[in-house]
């Protein structure tokens, strides 16, 4: 496979070489893409150094397999030239998600939705990802009705600046505002952009994108979205009610036979999910599992994963393993 990593210098560029290399990706010759200021830079893959190429060159040289992690705008601009060279594009940005002709994928769930002619594929929003993963089992199962999602996540689903300016603050150090606030010893109601309708672009993620990827709009999802000071991994708290009852303990078992999944809950020995054992790893993590006792048929829980691996770069890899072991290109 000759594969190009397109935003190969940015947080989550980095994290895509890292688990490519992890996981032995077949790749034949690897192209690093960046930005023009970043051409000519020299990035390490597997101890080998690689030059950072600009797009046009990228473009240029036909690859089979390119993994964006530019942004919306260049994904826009340049995805479709990358398909037209018969390239295959893996996009983290948001360009294309709600696209009603690209695909929406998280490869335990709908993988095998991808066809030859899929020359653009959509990774889902960090935060949609982990919620899917554990509410497509349940779901399948119980049929969900409605869920409410909060979510905490980390100052790296910002990227660099705000990390910089989480460590700025705990240094005590004036710095380059990635926030409109201070953010450590803080909260946020604020992730993305506010739209007319009160809400922000995150939240309006999480309440659409699990219904195309699950295929179904019979279920409703509102969201509120958090900024917390943490350095790494998404939290949520999520309230599911389903049209059918459910005992904890079948839950917990579903869950626990999920592939990607690892159930974390048992109160007697303060075992739930943190970010802090989230990260680095791939799994999405559940735990806190109770009934509200509000509401029939209704669960409420907790879900962490590390949103820069299995919220980014491993499920854009994952999408590519599967393109390779299905011969789709």
């Amino acid at each position: 496979m000759k594969v190009a990593v397109v935003g190969a210098t940015g947080m989550v560029g980095e994290v895509m070489l890292k688990v490519l290399a992890e996981r032995n990706f077949p790749i034949t010759e690897l192209l690093l893409v960046a930005s023009e200021r970043s051409v000519g830079k020299k990035l390490s893959y597997k101890d080998e150094e690689h030059t950072v190429i600009g797009l046009s060159d990228a473009v240029a040289a036909k690859p089979d397999i390119a993994i964006f992690s530019a942004g919306g705008d260049t994904s826009l601009e340049w995805a479709p030239k990358f398909a037209e060279v018969g390239t295959t594009v893996v996009d983290n940005s948001s360009a294309w998600r709600m696209d009603p002709d690209k695909k929406l994928i998280v490869p335990e769930i709908n993988a095998d939705t991808l066809t030859p002619s899929d020359k653009i594929i959509a990774n889902p929003n960090c935060s949609t990802i982990q919620l899917v993963m554990a509410l497509a089992p349940l779901h399948k199962k119980y049929k969900m009705k409605r869920v409410v999602v909060s979510t905490y996540q980390s100052v790296s689903g910002t990227g660099v600046k705000a990390v910089q300016q989480l460590e700025n603050e705990i240094a005590g150090v004036k710095g380059e505002m990635a926030y409109p606030y201070p953010i450590g010893r803080n909260a946020l109601p604020h992730c993305d952009v506010f739209l007319e309708n009160g809400y922000t672009k995150e939240e309006m993620k999480l309440a659409r994108e699990p219904q195309k990827i699950l295929d179904d709009r019979s279920f409703s999802i509102s969201a509120t979205a958090v900024r917390i000071p943490t350095a790494g991994g998404h939290s949520e708290s999520v309230n599911v009610e389903f049209h059918n009852d459910f005992e904890l303990n079948e839950i917990r078992q579903l869950l626990n036979n999920t592939p990607g999944v690892t159930v974390q809950d048992n109160p007697d020995t303060n075992t739930y999910p943190m970010p802090i054992y989230a990260h680095d790893k791939d799994e999405v993590f559940v735990g806190r599992m109770r009934r509200d006792e509000t509401q029939r048929n209704t669960l409420n829980m907790w879900i962490v994963a590390d949103n820069l691996r299995k919220g980014a770069a491993t499920n854009a890899v994952q999408i590519a393993e599967y393109l390779v072991d299905k011969n789709l290109v």
